[in-house]
C-alpha cells in the first residue's frame, strides 16, 4: 500500500486525486491532507480518509477551527505545517496540487526527505527548477508530472533514449478566446474567461489557459522536467484536446499520447507509476471524432506564451518575476479590479523593470515574489 500526502486537497487536482484513491480501495493510505481555508471540505475529507495530520494553511482559520478536528486528526498551520505534511515520516509520495509559488518550499523539503513527488504545481519548477531537479537526482527521487501535457510527454518517452529526442510538442486547446484578436479581448469579463471549452479546472489555471500564460508556464516546466532547451519545445493548438502532447525523435518519428480530456488519467498514472490500472470513464471513439485539427498559436494576441519563452531564455530570477506578476495580476482580474489584458501587460512591465539575479536560492525566490507583489500593488494604487 502506497502512503500519500495530498497538498491542496480541496482544489481541483486535489479532489480528483482523492477520487482516484477512493476508486481504488486498499491501494493507497492518505497520511496527511493540506488546504488553505476550505475547512468544511477538509473536515469531510479527514473523516473519510483518516489522515494522521491536516494542515490548514491560513493560521487564523486553523486556530478558529482546530477543535472541529479533535479526535479526527492533528491540526498544523502555516508554511511549517505545510512542510510537516509534505515530509510526513510515513509518506512514500507527496502529491503537490497547491496553486502558486506556495508549493516551492514544501516540494524542496519533501525531496530532501526522500519522498517521490506527483507534481501538479508547475510554478514550483518554473521558479525553482534549478534547485529541485538536481536535488531530486541527488536524492534519487522521482518527479512524476501530473499536468496532462507533461504526463503525455512522460508517457511518450517511456522506453526511449532521451538523447534521441529532437523536440517536445506541447498541445493547447487555445482556450475560450481562440481565434480572437487583441482588440476583441479589451472588455472580457471574468465569467467569459472561466468558460474553458474542454477542461474543468480551478479558477487560476482556467484564466491562465485563457491568456495562454499556462502554456508558457508549461514550456518552462517541460524544459526542467525533461532537460530540454526551450528552443526545442514547440506549441501547437489542438482544439479537441485529444492529443495531450507529443515527442518528435531525431529519425522523424512522432509519438503522442491521446485520450479524453480527463485529469484523473495523468493523476492515476503518477500514483501507480510505472504500472497502469483500470480507470473508469469515457474512451476515445475515433468514429465519432472523425478529425483532429491543428493550428499555430497566435502569440501576438496571446503574449503570455512568448513572454514565458523570453523569461526562460533570460533565466535566473526572471521566470520568478514572470510567474509572480501573473499570479498577482490574475488575482486582481478575478477580483474585478483590473481588465483581462492587464494580466499580460503587468507581466511585461514587471519583467522590463527587473534586474536579473542569477541562480537565486529559495529565500531570494520568495523575496522576489514579495517584491513583485508590493511593486504591482503600489503602481496600481497610484494609477
Amino acid at each position: 500500500m502506497k502512503k500519500l500526502t495530498v497538498l491542496g486537497s480541496t482544489g481541483s487536482i486535489g479532489t480528483q486525486t482523492l477520487e482516484v484513491i477512493r476508486a481504488n480501495p486498499g491501494d493507497f493510505d492518505v497520511v496527511a491532507l493540506a488546504a488553505n481555508r476550505n475547512v468544511d471540505m477538509l473536515l469531510e475529507q479527514a473523516k473519510e480518509f483518516e489522515p494522521e495530520v491536516v494542515c490548514i494553511y491560513d493560521e487564523k482559520t486553523a486556530l478558529e477551527n482546530k477543535n472541529r478536528f479533535k479526535g479526527i486528526a492533528d491540526v498544523v498551520s502555516g508554511m511549517e505545517g505545510l512542510i510537516s505534511c509534505a515530509t510526513e515520516n510515513d509518506a512514500d509520495m507527496a502529491v503537490c496540487a497547491i496553486v502558486g509559488m506556495i508549493g516551492v518550499k514544501p516540494v524542496i523539503e519533501a525531496v530532501k526527505a526522500g519522498k517521490d513527488i506527483a507534481l501538479a504545481n508547475k510554478e514550483t519548477l518554473v521558479t525553482a527548477g534549478h534547485i529541485i531537479m538536481p536535488l531530486a537526482r541527488e536524492k534519487n527521487v522521482k518527479i512524476l508530472p501530473v499536468d496532462s501535457e507533461h504526463s503525455a510527454i512522460f508517457q511518450s518517452l517511456n522506453g526511449e533514449k532521451r538523447n534521441q529526442v529532437s523536440k517536445l510538442i506541447l498541445t493547447a486547446s487555445g482556450g475560450p478566446f481562440r481565434g480572437k484578436k487583441r482588440s476583441e479581448l479589451q472588455n472580457i469579463k471574468v465569467e467569459d474567461a472561466l468558460k474553458h471549452p474542454n477542461w474543468s479546472m480551478g479558477k487560476k489555471i482556467t484564466i491562465d489557459s485563457a491568456t495562454m500564460v499556462n502554456k508558457g508556464l508549461e514550456i518552462l516546466e517541460a524544459s526542467w522536467l525533461f532537460d530540454m532547451d526551450i528552443d526545442d519545445i514547440q506549441v501547437v493548438i489542438q482544439p479537441q484536446s485529444v492529443i495531450h502532447s507529443m515527442v518528435e525523435f531525431r529519425d522523424g518519428a512522432v509519438i503522442a499520447q491521446l485520450g479524453t480530456p480527463d485529469m484523473k488519467l495523468p493523476i492515476q498514472y503518477a500514483l501507480y507509476y510505472p504500472d497502469r490500472n483500470f480507470l473508469a470513464g469515457d474512451r476515445l471513439d475515433f468514429y465519432k471524432l472523425k478529425h483532429i485539427d491543428f493550428e499555430k498559436p497566435d502569440t501576438d494576441t496571446f503574449e503570455g506564451m512568448a513572454l514565458a519563452v523570453t523569461a526562460g531564455k533570460i533565466g535566473g530570477s526572471m521566470p520568478t518575476v514572470y510567474n509572480a506578476a501573473n499570479e498577482y495580476a490574475v488575482a486582481r482580474f478575478l477580483n474585478r479590479k483590473s481588465g483581462f489584458l492587464d494580466i499580460t501587460n503587468t507581466i511585461k512591465e514587471m519583467m522590463a523593470s527587473h534586474k536579473v539575479i542569477n541562480n537565486p536560492d529559495v529565500d531570494t525566490i520568495i523575496s522576489i515574489e514579495r517584491e513583485i507583489y508590493e511593486k504591482i500593488g503600489k503602481e496600481r494604487n497610484l494609477s
